[in-house]
């Protein structure tokens, strides 16, 4: 378990991303001993610095990483303290990198976590690194996909960010239209109760109500 302490970080120090995201698509093997993490992230350079580097660096924490590939072919990287540095970068690509966490083993709180039998996220601040490799700060947004995929029976009830889009026994995927940074980023699968209303917006559509609880 990562024992680094948190370090202040000051607006003086700040510098924008030499890369931004376009979509962020999640896949999440949801198991008793381990998670498989598929991550698929189409990154940018970002068009409103003067100077554009090739170099990338993505936060990670406590992760073991099973393979990493841009648009098909394996990159040049190094592991480092607190993530992931990528080199000779292009313009546009499309990273794919597998990760295995431990949710069952981790009692920080942060990232993806099991509680009561549950999984459940916690990516405010800084959780997202504990997920996968990625630009985990608040100035970068992207589009998401989630797709889940979990014993139906242990957790009958999967849920992300944005829309439900498809839906069958122990495998879920979510979309969410929204721009929005990683550390909004949520997911929880488990065994619910669920209270369900309507009610209708001032310009008449019919919205739906799910609150969820332990059961």
């Amino acid at each position: 378990m990562n024992t680094v302490e948190p370090q202040a970080i000051y607006r003086k120090d700040y510098q924008p991303s030499a890369y931004l995201i376009r979509t962020t698509d999640l896949s999440f093997d949801l198991s008793e001993d381990e998670t498989l993490v598929l991550s698929k992230v189409l990154y940018y350079q970002n068009p409103n610095l003067a100077s554009q580097e090739c170099r990338l660096f993505l936060n990670g924490v406590n992760l073991e990483l099973i393979s990493i590939l841009i648009d098909g072919v394996q990159p040049n990287y190094q592991l480092v303290d607190e993530g992931l540095e990528l080199s000779d970068l292009s313009n546009e690509f499309t990273l794919e990198i597998t990760t295995r966490i431990h949710p069952e083993k981790n009692t920080s709180l942060n990232g993806l976590y099991q509680s009561s039998g549950n999984f459940c996220t916690q990516c405010e601040a800084h959780g997202f690194r504990q997920i996968t490799y990625y630009l985990d700060r608040p100035d970068v947004l992207s589009v998401f996909t989630t797709h889940i995929k979990a014993d139906h029976k242990r957790y009958p009830i999967l849920l992300s960010n944005g829309n439900l889009i498809s839906s069958k026994s122990g495998e879920v995927t979510w979309h969410d239209p929204s721009l929005k940074p990683c550390y909004l980023f949520a997911l929880v699968a488990g065994d619910f109760a669920v209270l369900e209303d309507t009610y209708t917006t001032i310009s008449g559509n019919e919205v739906a109500l799910k609150i969820y609880v332990e059961s």
